[in-house]
């Protein structure tokens, strides 16, 4: 590529970045004037309140230290752990992390109901529609049983209440600062990407690689720490790393994430695409049917255990238009929902989609970008997704490791900006 080629290209990245983060401030001030949004700081659901605390330091420190030093695969894991709870602390102990998940909207605030679970699924969808002496609380309802369950069996296990239940959360949703760069790295197996039958300009390796530092610090950590659709991340994200290894026993494993996760939010069906392009990318179909046997028999066995899944999504939709889905204006979400998006990944990762066509990551990251885009049309995402969509952001990240390196440090930098300041500015809801 020519120098001019390349100063254009350059040029192209900020752009592309710049529009997007004014793409957020024209949602910011048509939001503030359209009725009924039912968020006073659009596009995200929270609140102004300018404000820093202990993490604030904290989160510098994370975010300077992967910047300068782009750490490789094997320390992603406990940065962005580090990373996600300093986001978190910025809002205090308390209200950032032990009091999150205790609301009454939240699941835990179902948990002491809970005294049979075979009875709780029999009984799951009987609740769910609202302004019934026993209405599920809103996240309860608003969700298959599979995520209230992983609240019980914390409890069980001894681990009850807020506190234990936030960490846990941060400690599964970080898993994607792992599981994405390890799901490229394991796509070539030594060989190097291939894509529409010649050779990328990267190996594998190579690529992972750069994909490290940018999952380490997603700006999305914001809502990892702490709202269960971090959890449902880091399944997912899992759960496709496991697919795309070698080993038979790899696949039972994403298998039956990839079952479960359907049973955690009924939005994660579309997450399908996601792992369906994994797939075609090693051409292991092998692994789609061993997978798919496995999801299987953990449909089998909430159908066993009482519950039927589309029984479940049919009554949420109809909860859904019972309560401020039904008012807030679909000609202001379906776009502005975007806007939030874009502050969950953060302006790297928006420009990096420039460069996606004709690149190794086409497939697997075009398949979360359609699959966030059928979410969107739907209708039934209207406002939250900033949270409600995790499980997808985290696969967009790594375009932004197709930017020059020469650059990305500087990207580096505005994904960790764009999280502080997201954080300090505003009083998030989850």
């Amino acid at each position: 590529m020519s120098g001019v080629a390349q100063r254009i290209g350059l040029r192209l990245d900020l752009v592309v970045g710049g529009a997007a983060l004014v793409f957020v401030g024209i949602a910011t001030a048509v939001g503030l004037v359209v009725p009924n949004i039912f968020s006073a700081a659009p596009p995200l659901f929270a609140q102004w309140l300018p404000h820093i605390g202990i993490g604030t330091p904290l989160a510098i420190i994370v975010a300077v230290a992967v910047i300068a030093w782009r750490p490789p695969l094997r320390f992603a894991y406990p940065l962005a752990v580090a990373w996600t709870f300093s986001l978190a602390l910025v809002d205090g102990w308390q209200r950032g992390i032990a009091d999150r998940l205790t609301s009454q909207d939240e699941y835990l605030h179902e948990v002491p109901g809970v005294h049979d679970i075979g009875a709780m699924l029999r009984s799951f969808s009987g609740r769910i529609l609202d302004f019934q002496p026993e209405s599920w609380t809103t996240h309860v309802a608003g969700h298959p049983p599979g995520a209230l369950l992983i609240f019980v069996w914390l409890d069980r296990l001894g681990l009850g209440g807020g506190a234990w239940a936030g960490v846990a959360v941060i400690l599964i949703g970080s898993l994607t600062a792992v599981a994405v760069p390890w799901t490229i790295r394991s796509l070539g197996h030594g060989e190097p990407l291939r894509f529409l039958g010649r050779e990328a300009s990267f190996d594998q390796h190579e690529l992972a690689a750069a994909v490290v530092p940018f999952s380490i610090l997603l700006p999305g950590a914001v809502w990892v720490g702490v709202s269960a659709d971090g959890l449902f991340a880091g399944v997912t994200a899992l759960a496709v790393a496991l697919l795309v290894q070698r080993h038979w026993t790899a696949w039972v494993g994403g298998g039956l994430l990839l079952g479960y996760s359907v049973f955690l939010s009924y939005g994660l069906l579309l997450f399908g695409l996601v792992a369906l392009a994994a797939v075609v990318m090693t051409r292991r179909w092998a692994a789609l049917i061993v997978a798919l046997v496995a999801a299987l028999a953990v449909m089998a066995a909430f159908v066993a255990a009482g519950f039927w899944w589309f029984d479940g999504y049919h009554l949420v939709v109809e909860r859904y238009y019972q309560g401020i889905g039904a008012l807030r204006p679909y000609s202001y979400w379906v776009w502005a929902d975007l806007a939030a998006l874009v502050l969950a990944a953060g302006p790297a990762a928006i420009a990096g989609l420039r460069r996606l066509p004709g690149s190794p990551l086409l497939v697997l990251t075009g398949a979360a970008v359609l699959a966030i885009l059928l979410a969107d049309v739907t209708g039934l995402s209207k406002a939250e997704v900033e949270r409600i969509w995790l499980p997808f952001t985290v696969w967009l990240v790594p375009a932004a490791a197709l930017l020059p390196a020469s650059t990305r440090r500087w990207w580096l930098a505005g994904q960790a900006l764009t999280a502080l300041a997201v954080n300090h500015l505003v009083l998030t809801n989850w």
